[in-house]
């Protein structure tokens, strides 16, 4: 049992909205009383006649190895009279709880549970509700806590929600003893204000953990990166989500936005992109008055058909239906490697990769089947097929680049060199990176090596464009891609940071690394927030899901006996995606692809 906290005093039911926003609330103009006039309905009051669930408070203090360390924060955990313990409930977080949990306050959530669950309008399902941590301080009242809510709440990525699934859940079940469904599907997330940011990027980050996000007067301005998300909603695949919007047209306009304006945003993109979505709009200002009086309403809503599974929706992005098709989702072929990647085709469609932890090279048949092919390659990290069908490999650790011939001897390519990636042109020419030296480097016919830049921080990946005219390198912790032009002699020119790639909110930068190009000539990029496409002009015009959150996602190609299979490893595994795209191979001649739209 964890012990009391005073850092309790920070936290009253009367600062639901949060410590950190209560400035910005005192600065908004209040509208007329009559256009705020919500009222709580039959739903939201207490009744004799159903079963009454039970609350019970906690504290949870982090240590040093949390997502948020030296953190401590109040929770509250509501218990159905239904749930017998036999069988494993629904679950609804909420954030900034404490303003949530009371019986006579604004929410009342534990008075609605009841009535709905009663009612069967909803399953039976466990409430927690969480407040936002502190780090109390060692001063004494001599100095502040360091109020960690907007840093939890209103900032992009995965922490809070593995926070959630590593960390606070684990405790709420070591606690109550409780069971909580694993199916997303019967896990729902809400909050108002940045809380309700908060809950959206949980289950947009984490949509195996919830698929239900409640949102009220939600932050989606310019705090900590919410203003991207009508743009992102647009360009990635859609995710398996129902989403409930509410704000008012007095909500706050101040200098991180218009609450108003990007909520409807919201509302826009989620529409446009094929989520189900359900919005209610009406006069109210920055506070609980219309988002409490038909929480009722909106749970209903929310958890209708919760034995159904909610499914992604047809996004009305063209390029996304370019490339996807419809109902083709991420094959898992094989797990357990050490650090895949490497990823390349041989000409009829065959895909190898390399493990270099493991120190061998893989084959991948037409049916998904992974064999070994080939062991003992000293750490080859990257590979490339020249038009004989013969693989090149860099291996980093031994400062080389090989050939790996028929009788399964090496030949050196080019040695005494840093190396990570390569790629092999229709001229013969080999090009590679060097992150060591920070350079891109070309071995010509004669096996000279010759060093073409040194302008990029960590150069990775590369591949040419279909038309082979030019070469791009990604950037490990850069934003950008990198495109030269190549010269009749091989040798780069005019390099310029052209495709602009959407940055996770992580300081280790966007992870670009493998490239791959198809026949329209868009550019594939893995990176942290997903795998990027980009038409000619450098745009991101549509972003795939990684397999696995989390998961660094190191290569990608097209392959299959038609190139219309997209491959990529990621963490330790490899997988494959049917595609309406077709892949370009570069040992082959240049293909011309059609001129991108300016």
């Amino acid at each position: 049992m964890r012990s009391i906290h005073p850092v309790r005093k920070w936290y009253t039911q009367a600062s639901w909205i949060g410590l950190a926003c209560q400035l910005a609330v005192t600065a908004v103009a209040q509208s007329p009383a009559g256009d705020n006039d919500y009222k709580l309905g039959p739903d939201s009051q207490f009744n004799p006649a159903v079963p009454h669930g039970k609350v019970s408070k906690h504290t949870f203090l982090a240590g040093t190895n949390s997502v948020f360390p030296g953190t401590a924060r109040d929770y509250w955990v509501y218990i159905p009279a239904q749930y017998d313990g036999n069988r494993a409930a629904a679950l609804m977080v909420f954030q900034d709880g404490g303003g949530y949990v009371g019986t006579n306050g604004t929410w009342r959530v534990p008075l609605v549970f009841d009535n709905l669950i009663a009612k069967g309008e909803m399953p039976v399902t466990i409430g927690v509700f969480v407040n936002p941590g502190i780090v109390p301080s060692v001063r004494g009242t001599n100095s502040l806590p360091r109020f960690n809510r907007s840093y939890e709440y209103d900032g992009l990525g995965g922490g809070y929600a593995r926070f959630l699934a590593e960390e606070l859940l684990p405790e709420v079940v070591a606690q109550k003893g409780v069971l909580f469904s694993p199916d997303p599907n019967l896990r729902a997330i809400g909050g108002a204000s940045s809380g309700a940011i908060c809950a959206f990027t949980a289950a947009w980050e984490r949509p195996d953990l919830f698929r239900r996000v409640f949102s009220t007067i939600g932050t989606y301005v310019g705090l900590r990166g919410g203003n991207d998300y009508p743009t992102l909603i647009r360009k990635f695949e859609p995710q398996p989500l129902r989403v409930f919007l509410q704000d008012g047209y007095n909500d706050l306009n101040i200098y991180g936005g218009n609450w108003w304006v990007a909520n409807q945003d919201m509302f826009s993109a989620l529409t446009w992109a094929g989520y189900e979505v359900k919005k209610e709009w009406g006069t109210g200002g920055h506070d609980g008055k219309q988002g409490s009086a038909i929480l009722p309403d909106a749970l209903r809503w929310l958890w209708k058909d919760w034995n159904s599974p909610i499914r992604p929706g047809l996004s009305s992005n063209a390029p996304i239906a370019q490339v996807l098709l419809p109902g083709e989702d991420w094959q898992l072929l094989g797990q357990g490697y050490s650090l895949p990647g490497g990823l390349c085709t041989a000409p009829d469609g065959t895909v190898y990769f390399a493990d270099s932890g493991a120190n061998r090279i893989f084959r991948v048949a037409a049916d998904g089947s992974v064999s070994a092919v080939r062991g003992e390659t000293s750490g080859a990290q990257s590979l490339a097929v020249q038009a004989d069908g013969s693989l090149i490999a860099a291996q980093p650790e031994a400062r080389r680049l090989v050939l790996f011939t028929g009788d399964k001897a090496e030949k050196f390519v080019a040695s005494e060199t840093g190396v990570k990636d390569v790629v092999v042109a229709s001229s013969g020419l080999t090009y590679f990176t060097d992150p060591s030296g920070r350079a891109v480097k070309l071995v010509d016919r004669k096996g000279q090596v010759s060093t073409l830049d040194t302008g990029i921080e960590f150069p990775a990946g590369l591949c040419l464009s279909p038309d082979q005219s030019l070469l791009y390198v990604s950037d490990v912790v850069g934003q950008l891609v990198y495109s030269f032009q190549i010269q009749t002699d091989g040798t780069l020119a005019y390099r310029q940071r052209y495709f602009h790639l959407h940055l996770p909110d992580d300081p280790r930068g966007s992870a670009a690394d493998g490239l791959c190009v198809d026949s329209q000539g868009r550019l594939y990029v893995t990176s942290a927030v997903g795998i990027q496409f980009c038409d000619q002009a450098g745009r991101v015009n549509g972003i795939l899901n990684k397999p696995e959150p989390g998961a660094w996602a190191t290569d990608v190609c097209f392959g299959g006996k038609n190139l219309d299979e997209l491959y990529l490893t990621a963490g330790d595994k490899l997988w494959r995606r049917r595609t309406r795209a077709k892949g370009v191979l570069p040992y082959r001649d240049p293909i011309v692809p059609p001129a991108p739209r300016l």
